[in-house]
């Protein structure tokens, strides 16, 4: 997964929790970077035809950038249930976000033969609480 299906990915949780378009704001956050990085970004994808953006509305995927997001976000889920449920690593979400720009679609599908994935997913994925809803996490929002 590259950067900008990183970015494809936030802009589809973000429409889910905005419930409309995606906002520079909501988006900085969520990828922790800054606002102007957002907006370059979201030109170049938007020369590529995935995004459309209204100024002061916010990015909105294009049917191309949905399912590229969901294939990202698929992926991402992937890398997730694994780390959270395989090797039960707490600090799931971290290491998660960290491989996610590293895991090609060959070690994502040899992951997936290895976790039991819901056929949802990645429609499970929670936006709001950063995490798909059948994972076991605790208070803390680590693995238990």
């Amino acid at each position: 997964m590259n950067t900008a299906d990183q970015y494809l990915k936030a802009i589809y949780l973000a429409q889910r929790i905005e419930e409309g378009p995606a906002s520079t704001g909501t988006l900085a956050d969520l990828l922790e970077v800054s606002p102007a990085s957002v907006n370059e970004m979201i030109g170049k994808l938007e020369e590529r035809e995935l995004v459309e953006h209204e100024k002061y509305k916010g990015a909105s995927l294009t049917d191309e950038g949905i399912e590229r997001a969901h294939n990202a976000l698929q992926t991402y889920c992937i890398i997730e249930r694994f780390l959270a449920n395989v090797l039960e690593v707490e600090e799931f979400r971290d290491e998660a976000r960290a491989l996610e720009s590293v895991i090609d679609d060959t070690v994502a599908d040899r992951l997936d033969t290895i976790i039991d994935r819901p056929a949802e997913c990645p429609d499970c994925f929670d936006a709001e609480q950063d995490y798909c809803e059948h994972l076991e996490v605790g208070p803390d929002g680590c693995a238990d």
